[in-house]
């Protein structure tokens, strides 16, 4: 563990001070440092030792060393992914599933990266993008996830995880966020986006549908409880850091230059098209209509006696014609 050198670090005293003098929250020096808020508490009222990584950027922030982004956003992400991809497991029941949704939640925020930090919770803001990743329907027609995963070997597990994906997906993560998480009523309810009663009202019937597959674990705490060991037993890695931002960038000049050729293109069609078009206006064809007054054609039928003394004068007549002068020879 690394020791931070003697007098780089204030003392506990002047350690809150110097936070808000910087206008800085417990929360926002959590973030950026990597650490929970108790921990950034515990720091000021001298109970423990900063130490590590997170000590050195805690001691950077107070005396005023500023941050690199992407220092601030590594952080964030050492902090949050490993708990967060454990947590989207018990959401879809996926293992790749669950870390890709969690390497797509960060990428997302590194591209917005200025917005993110400055939100009031980056963590929760992360969290939610993840969730809302991993329970897309979209995912039900990839061929990589149209097979069910192998479950958890231990058969209370598999049970757990089975009355889990029974619920609705609002349900689920409802109970995974209060339940598992540990969010108040009031926080669940604004990261799913319902209101406070309704909030409570899944929450209810979630735990009531758990409780009827799993009766032992009627009882609220020892739900939480199984939720924490159900989604420590599995041992799922999120990438690391640097990996995740630089996908992120790629993805992010993919995107750029797909919509640049995209304006191209349409640019390039719009002047085609200005190029080829006519110059004046050309009447259309009238449509076919048909002919009046053309009588019918006659009927075959008897020759009369005007037509057959016609057809005796032709037949007696010379079939090579009148006679033509031809010349003499000499």
């Amino acid at each position: 563990m690394t020791e931070i050198p003697a007098g780089s670090l204030p003392p506990p005293q002047e350690r809150r001070q110097l936070r808000e003098s910087r206008s800085l929250t417990q929360a926002q020096v959590a973030t950026q440092v990597g650490v929970s808020r108790a921990t950034v508490r515990s720091w000021e009222r001298g109970r423990s030792i900063p130490s590590g990584r997170e000590g050195e950027a805690y001691a950077r922030l107070l005396t005023g060393e500023v941050l690199t982004p992407a220092q601030t956003f590594d952080a964030l992400y050492v902090f949050c992914a490993p708990a967060l991809v454990r947590q989207t497991y018990l959401l879809t029941g996926r293992r790749e599933l669950a870390r890709e949704a969690v390497e797509r939640a960060f990428q997302l925020a590194w591209q917005r990266w200025p917005e993110v930090a400055q939100d009031r919770d980056p963590g929760g803001w992360v969290r939610a993008m993840a969730y809302e990743y991993a329970l897309s329907p979209w995912h039900s027609f990839r061929p990589r996830y149209r097979s069910p995963e192998p479950p958890p070997t231990d058969p209370a597990d598999r049970a757990l995880l089975h009355a889990l994906l029974k619920l609705p997906p609002s349900y689920r993560r409802t109970l995974i966020l209060y339940d598992g998480v540990g969010l108040d009523l009031p926080e669940t309810a604004a990261e799913t986006e319902a209101s406070t009663p309704a909030a409570a009202g899944r929450l209810t019937r979630a735990r009531a549908a758990v409780a009827e597959h799993v009766p032992e674990l009627a009882d609220p705490a020892a739900l939480h409880r199984r939720l924490l060991e159900l989604a420590s037993r599995e041992h799922l890695r999120a990438a690391r850091p640097p990996t995740v931002r630089t996908v992120g960038e790629r993805r992010n000049v993919f995107w750029t230059r797909a919509a640049i050729a995209f304006t191209v293109a349409i640019i390039g069609s719009t002047a085609l098209t200005l190029r080829t078009a006519p110059t004046h206006y050309e009447p259309p064809i009238a449509p076919a209509q048909a002919v009046q007054g053309v009588p019918p054609p006659p009927a075959m039928g008897p020759l009369s006696r005007a037509e057959q003394a016609l057809r005796a004068k032709l037949h007696r007549a010379e079939s090579n014609g009148p006679e033509r002068l031809a010349p003499a020879a000499r």
